[in-house]
């Protein structure tokens, strides 16, 4: 992966992070505190399984990410709000009840992850002790996203779902991209 591309990895995530805030529209204090405990939330799970295995496995970040406070990088927090704003958003579109929609939009983000994981020792996002991806690493995705899926729910109750599923689908066919590349 060139230099050029990797160096970009924050400036490419703060964008998408900001432009969903634009498209939401963040107006309130309650949805940017919300937003801030998905942030704070994403950092922490990150910092538990950085440092202890939990919920994901062994891994540690590299230098992708930039400025880490005590080995976590604090733009994963970014990923994981924006993640949770835009799945949540797109469930709104494919389930009644809150119960389906906390399963759909913890699914979407561990589809994606699906396609995520396999390039990131390439793109110096993190490294898997052993160099595989563990099972733990998509339960633990699995469980995180669906009690920020359920305050989700609980809190922002809906976004703007053509941005969401848009950002989603960007996400998704370029990580797929590279994963099928890594093929040829």
């Amino acid at each position: 992966m060139s230099d050029w591309f990797l160096e970009k990895t924050p400036i490419n995530l703060l964008a998408c992070f900001f432009l969903l805030i634009i498209a939401w529209p963040l107006k309130t204090l309650k949805n940017a505190l919300i937003v801030f405990v998905f942030f704070a939330a994403g950092v922490l799970v990150e910092w538990l399984g950085v440092h202890y295995g939990f919920p994901f496995g062994e891994y540690y970040y590299g230098n992708s990410f930039g400025v880490k406070l005590d080995d976590t990088p604090l733009l994963i927090g970014v990923n994981w709000s924006m993640l949770v704003l835009i799945t949540g958003g797109i469930s709104f579109q494919f389930a009644e009840s809150k119960f389906l929609r906390v399963l759909t939009g913890a699914s979407l983000m561990v589809f994606l992850d699906l396609f995520i994981e396999p390039n990131a020792d390439q793109l110096d996002f993190w490294y898997w002790k052993g160099g595989y991806i563990p099972f733990t690493n998509y339960v633990g995705w699995f469980a995180t996203a669906a009690l920020l899926h359920w305050l989700f729910q609980e809190t922002i109750k809906k976004l703007n779902f053509l941005f969401s599923v848009n950002l989603y689908i960007a996400q998704l066919t370029f990580f797929i991209s590279l994963y099928v590349r890594s093929f040829f």
